[in-house]
C-alpha cells in the first residue's frame, strides 16, 4: 500500500549509541515497509517505531538514496506484522481497490 505518514524511528548504531529520527511512511505491507530518512543507515540494523496501536520493528534491507533523501527498506522481524486493522496511516493509497473501481 502506498501511504504517507511521519513516524519517529529508533535504532542503535555501531557503537551502541541510541538514536533516533523522523521518518516518512513511504509503503507498507504486511511484511514490511519502506520508509524516507535524510541519513543513511546500514544493513542489518533492527529499527522501531510505534504506532498507537502496534509497534513496529524489523531489518534494514536495503538502503538507497534517491534525489530527496535515503528509502529504507525493512522487512518486519518476528510477530511484526502490519494489518489495516491495527494502524492506517494518515495517508492511505490502496493501488488494488483502485484499479478495481476504475474498471466498473
Amino acid at each position: 500500500m502506498l501511504c504517507a505518514d511521519m513516524v519517529e524511528v529508533r535504532w542503535e548504531d555501531q557503537s551502541g549509541k541510541a538514536r533516533r529520527a523522523t521518518a516518512l511512511l513511504e509503503d507498507i505491507a504486511a511484511s514490511g515497509a519502506c520508509l524516507q530518512l535524510e541519513t543513511p543507515l546500514p544493513l542489518g540494523v533492527v529499527i522501531h517505531w510505534d504506532s498507537p496501536r502496534q509497534k513496529f520493528s524489523g531489518y534494514v534491507r536495503y538502503c538507497v538514496y534517491r534525489e530527496i533523501g535515503y528509502f529504507i527498506g525493512v522487512q518486519f522481524e518476528g510477530a511484526t506484522r502490519w494489518s489495516k486493522k491495527t494502524y492506517r496511516p494518515q495517508h492511505l493509497l490502496d493501488l488494488e481497490r483502485l484499479v478495481a473501481h476504475s474498471k466498473k
